[in-house]
């Protein structure tokens, strides 16, 4: 959540900072605003509240001269979205941007207050500029006083200060929220992501926990948490895999959901190759007696698909927490055990948490994330990329079904490793994750009728999803999803949980969307949804033509699914999920990619 971008350059730079805003939208905002330094010296900003239009349109009117400037798209938390609000906040001779939340901001306000600096926002944010203001006051240097300010502040961010008079100085710091530093010649940047960054240099260093770095065009100055003098590592970054083009697709949703049977076979042929399962050395599960696998939203879904795969094919005893729960009831670790950490940023502020409470208590920690850079990444034992490209979509797809391929390489390596299944079987297994880049580009094909299908379902309030088995998980995935996009109330539902509850909700207004592939369990999901017809339910059943045949009678719609998969079918039908819920968006008029109130980088708890 929250774009941050800062550039000391050479030429116009309030162009460049918008720019590099528009490629941090995925991350999610609801205002955005950038400050700049004239050739005179003088700091200056404008704002705007909503899409990055506004802010393009103000500065079209009240132009910002410049070649250095930060600029900022904030996701309110601390304030709702107004102008006021918005960043960068600016008090006397500071700027500031940043991403996360100043937990101490109450107490830092009251002092300043104390002392004459009244904020004008609602914002913690303010409480850094106000700070940094009144240390400038007291006689400190800019870096002196930003500094100062660090030092005093407790939670998670990201920050970027400018100053007046200094048109050739940025400061910037990070403690929980992501930030690296773009190397140029004769120009720095800092930035949320090195896609903000890809314009401008290819050259990238992240900063550790708890660094600062004071930025001039001559270079960067890297200091750790303790204010010693450091060197963070300049790594080369493949500019081309951070293009954010939508392809010729109305959405990059659905030019995400297209991508998936080309992302799925990268991944397979990275960890897959000549019949043999390729992973690190450490990746050895003979002597672990537990798993537990930590996510939040739709990675931790694909976790608890992976629970149905680690305990019937490695029976290997697995916990699944929400992230945001796991080290707040502090639960027991097993030193054999070993924490598998799932996030599509790698950065997710709940799951890394979850990481540095686990790590020290289990036998291994694992990352498996899309970002090979990023904290996960860095601070786990194991990091296992998904390789899913940048997904722009705030709403996930390929990158939960690459997930997904990931821990079903891992439930197989556990599985031979453990004994539980033999060299026979294991190559029966990996023929059946084989085919599921060809059986997902088949499932491609319900596009057309889930579109058919939008009217419907768009026009309802409330949506049930049911499943079974490792497909109970896709079941919730779908309603996410459709809550997501489309704004429409929706639950998941374990096919037996239906006579719990949930069943009191059936009426003729209802869809209930049934996925059960004709499996072992084909036939109790199929005696459940026969209970949602008798009450009048309308039935959208997503099956193979077998499934269809012996148990579509009575149903509203059918959805027909490729056969094969053998037990790793949830990932083929995850599609027509991200389908139903894209096509209801369409039809309602949401915003596809950027849905209200959503953020793609969940960087604060």
């Amino acid at each position: 959540m929250c774009g941050i971008i800062g550039i000391l350059g050479n030429h116009q730079v309030a162009p460049q900072l918008v720019e590099a805003l528009k490629r941090l939208e995925y991350r999610g905002y609801d205002s955005a605003g950038v400050a700049t330094i004239d050739t005179d010296g003088k700091l200056d900003r404008r704002r705007a509240v909503g899409k990055l239009v506004n802010l393009s349109d103000r500065l079209v009117t009240e132009p910002l001269p410049g070649h250095a400037g930060i600029g900022h798209t904030r996701w309110a938390t601390h304030g709702a979205a107004t102008e006021g609000n918005a960043h960068p906040h600016r008090r006397g001779p500071v700027a500031v941007v940043h991403n996360g939340i100043i937990e101490n901001f109450k107490e830092l306000r009251e002092e300043l207050i104390a002392a004459g600096f009244s904020p004008e926002s609602e914002t913690d944010t303010e409480t850094v500029a106000l700070m940094t203001a009144k240390h400038l006051a007291d006689g400190m240097t800019p870096v002196e006083a930003a500094r100062a300010t660090l030092k005093r502040l407790h939670g998670a961010f990201a920050l970027a200060f400018l100053f007046d008079g200094e048109a050739d100085l940025m400061v910037a710091a990070r403690k929980g929220s992501p930030l690296a530093v773009g190397h140029g010649t004769g120009e720095m940047f800092v930035g949320s992501d090195a896609i903000a960054l890809a314009p401008f240099t290819d050259r990238i260093s992240y900063l550790e926990d708890g660094d600062h770095v004071v930025l001039t065009r001559a270079g960067a100055e890297f200091f750790d948490a303790e204010g010693r003098p450091t060197n963070r590592e300049i790594a080369q970054i493949d500019v081309g895999a951070t293009a954010i083009d939508k392809g010729g697709y109305r959405h990059f949703m659905a030019k995400e959901i297209a991508q998936q049977p080309a992302v799925l076979g990268d991944v397979l042929n990275h960890y897959i190759k000549d019949g043999r399962i390729v992973l690190p050395e450490l990746v050895d599960f003979r002597d672990v007696d537990r798993l537990t696998l930590v996510a939040c939203g739709t990675a931790y879904l694909a976790g608890h698909v992976a629970k149905y795969w680690f305990e019937k094919l490695a029976g290997l005893p697995c916990d699944l927490d929400v992230a945001s729960e796991f080290r707040y009831r502090e639960p027991p670790l097993s030193p054999k055990s070993w924490g598998i950490f799932i996030s599509q940023s790698g950065e997710t502020a709940d799951t890394l948490a979850a990481l540095h409470y686990a790590r020290g208590k289990v036998a291994r920690t694992v990352g498996v994330v899309n970002v090979g850079t990023s904290a996960i990444a860095r601070d786990t034992d194991i990091a296992l990329p998904t390789l899913a490209g940048v997904e722009v979509c705030v709403a996930s797809s390929k990158a939960f079904t690459c997930q997904l391929a990931v821990l079903a390489v891992l439930a197989l390596k556990a599985a031979h490793d453990r004994g539980r299944i033999s060299d026979g079987e294991l190559a029966a297994h990996l023929a059946d994750l084989r085919s599921i880049p060809s059986l997902v580009n088949q499932a491609l094909n319900t596009a057309e009728d889930c579109e058919k299908l939008a009217g419907w379902i768009s026009e309802s309030t409330d949506v049930l999803f049911l499943g079974r088995g490792p497909l109970y998980p896709v079941a919730l995935e779908g309603a996410l999803k459709l809550k997501e996009l489309s704004y429409i109330h929706a639950e998941g539902y374990a096919s037996g949980e239906l006579k719990h509850g949930p069943i009191a909700l059936i009426d003729q207004h209802m869809p209930v969307v049934v996925v059960a592939p004709r499996d072992a369990l084909f036939e109790k999901t199929i005696s459940n949804m026969q209970e949602v017809m008798a009450r009048h339910g309308q039935v959208l059943l997503v099956s193979d033509a077998d499934g269809i045949l012996e148990g579509g009678d009575g149903i509203r719609a059918a959805l027909t699914m490729p056969e094969g998969g053998g037990i790793f079918q949830p990932i083929v039908y995850a599609v027509p999920m991200q389908y139903l819920a894209y096509y209801a968006a369409v039809a309602k008029g949401t915003d596809v990619d950027q849905p209200r109130n959503l953020a793609k980088s969940v960087t604060v708890e």
